[in-house]
């Protein structure tokens, strides 16, 4: 009963913290902007606009099948083009309220958003979650790192390390070459623009030899980026590469003048 009584006034007690805040800085709608009840929440409305992928998805691109295809069965993109990585999960579709999501995180400095973006992420890359040893997030160039002040795949990936318990290597994989901005090229533009550009330091192979990499980006949009850092992974080391984003642009719907970073 002690520690029951304990619980509840620690919990009255950080209620009482946190109203001066609420009235300073009331919670808003991820989305919109409304007010809403409780930080990192979805108003009603933006809720329903809110497009998230599940099963069943191809078992390699995680792009979702208008029908159970049956167990194995994969989409022609990977047949095609098979990836360098071993699989690819993303929690939602790259439209409306997601795509304000992560341009806000992105372009407005609205860090706030990326413990529940990594929440949603989190369930939709349970499986790949569970084979991971080590999270790594897709790098900036130094010169991109010092102008936006922060890496939102860092930001990213440090949530769902938290959440997860996995280990954190921010680190592991560097961004060697200044590349162009993804946004207007072509899909084999994107793939020329990204070729050999990252690199894992001598001093970080200890970190990913033998290892599963989890590889945390954004947004997937034609997977120019994250083929080339899995590349990059594989030849510092690591055993395999899985792909988790937050957001995907789903085949057919890629535009070059998308606001996306792979």
């Amino acid at each position: 009963m002690g520690g029951e009584r304990a619980e509840r006034i620690k919990a009255l007690t950080r209620g009482a913290l946190q109203w001066p805040a609420r009235l300073l800085f009331p919670p808003v709608c991820a989305g919109c902007r409304r007010q809403v009840s409780q930080p990192g929440v979805l108003c009603g409305e933006c809720w329903t606009r809110l497009r998230f992928i599940d099963h069943p998805v191809c078992p390699v691109m995680g792009t979702p099948f208008m029908h159970d295809m049956g167990e194995g069965f994969l989409s022609a993109e990977a047949i095609a083009d098979p990836p360098p990585f071993e699989r690819a999960r993303a929690a939602v579709v790259y439209s409306g309220v997601a795509r304000q999501m992560v341009q806000g995180l992105k372009y407005q400095d609205r860090t706030d958003l990326a413990p529940w973006m990594a929440g949603w992420m989190q369930r939709a890359g349970a499986e790949l979650i569970a084979d991971a040893d080590i999270i790594v997030p897709v790098p900036l160039h130094w010169r991109r790192f010092f102008r936006r002040r922060f890496n939102q795949s860092a930001e990213l990936a440090r949530a769902l390390a938290g959440r997860t318990g996995l280990p954190f290597a921010p680190s592991a994989v560097a961004r060697v070459k200044l590349t162009r901005q993804q946004v207007g090229l072509e899909r084999r533009q994107r793939e020329e623009n990204v070729r050999a550009a990252f690199k894992v330091p001598t001093e970080a192979e200890i970190e990913i030899a033998g290892r599963r990499v989890l590889l945390v980006d954004d947004v997937f949009t034609t997977g120019a980026t994250v083929r080339s850092v899995s590349k990059a992974l594989k030849r510092g080391g690591a055993s395999a590469v899985d792909v988790l984003t937050f957001a995907r642009v789903l085949p057919g719907d890629f535009r070059p003048d998308e606001s996306a970073t792979i």
